[in-house]
């Protein structure tokens, strides 16, 4: 068996990606040529790497063992470049994903406090969905992720092994709305009177069609603005042109002009923050960032 390095390539953008389309887009390739890359992968191996269906493609069992190789492959030599060079060793490297309301307070206090206490770790971070945030745990490019789940709270992903989570902050989802507005004044609203309202919704996504819109809400809402970051939904909120839901995260960050009120009148709508990563030996930058985060995440609960 001797695939290339570039049918490993394409083979992590895939399983990162999701689609073969998508892969080709982010690597600057023709589909065919993507095609034709996972066509000589298999040839090489022998199995099937990908099981397609309408959601997407997704790899099989003998498909994420080659990408567990395919990490290491392509990770090496970067690594023996610097060597040879003989540049200094980088600090500690921790990929950290998160889904975006959690960009506007528990990631960026944890990188700040790691930049203070541990300065021997370097931490990217990236927005995402959840299903691109798996996806990237799976494909290696992320080592820990930071998601939000709504019960049942069902495993991530059907892939093996199971990806391992701790929760981080268990908490409800709340409404924001316009301080100076009718529901200004108001402590819990109940879920009857969000029937006329109208809704600041994130932009349009298959996975979450209805993002800011108060779920189970009877009838067809009126959705009358969109936007895709939650720091311009609350200001949107603030100026009086709709309401929406706040999820974990932002609800420390809130923009004047706006309040954080309870919905009654039916089943609470619980969100858990988890920490999820791959099983395995835990390198000890991991474990330190993973400390940090619980340690932010307590003091956001506190």
């Amino acid at each position: 068996m001797e695939p290339s390095l570039t049918g490993l390539r394409v083979l992590r953008e895939i399983a990162e990606r999701g689609s073969f389309t998508a892969a080709a887009t982010e690597l600057g390739y023709p589909q065919s040529a993507v095609s034709r890359q996972v066509a000589a992968l298999e040839r090489a191996t022998g199995v099937r790497l990908f099981e397609r269906g309408p959601g997407g493609v997704t790899l099989t069992a003998p498909g994420l063992a080659l990408l567990r190789h395919a990490a290491v492959a392509l990770d090496a030599p970067a690594a023996a470049d610097r060597e040879l060079k003989g540049l200094a060793a980088e600090r500690s490297l921790v990929r950290l994903g998160a889904f975006p309301s959690a960009g506007t307070l528990v990631v960026p206090r944890t990188v700040a406090a790691l930049r203070r206490s541990q300065p021997g770790i370097r931490v990217t971070t990236r927005e995402g969905s959840t299903p691109a945030l798996v996806r990237a745990l799976r494909a290696r490019t992320l080592d820990l992720a930071v998601l939000a789940l709504r019960p049942p709270y069902r495993p991530l992903d059907d892939q093996a092994p199971p990806l391992e989570c701790e929760t981080l902050l268990e908490t409800e989802l709340l409404l924001a709305v316009a301080a100076e507005g009718p529901l200004g004044d108001r402590a819990v609203v109940d879920v009857a009177e969000l029937a006329g309202q109208e809704w600041i919704a994130g932009s349009a996504n298959p996975a979450e069609p209805a993002r800011g819109v108060w779920p189970g809400l009877p009838g067809r809402p009126r959705v009358t603005r969109t936007a895709r970051d939650w720091l311009t939904k609350l200001h949107l909120v603030a100026a009086g042109n709709g309401v929406t839901t706040v999820p974990p995260g932002p609800a420390g960050a809130v923009p004047p002009g706006v309040r954080l009120v309870k919905v009654g009148g039916g089943q609470a709508e619980r969100r858990r923050v988890v920490l999820a990563r791959l099983p395995g030996p835990r390198p000890r930058a991991l474990a330190q960032v993973a400390e940090a985060l619980h340690r932010e995440a307590a003091r956001i609960a506190g």
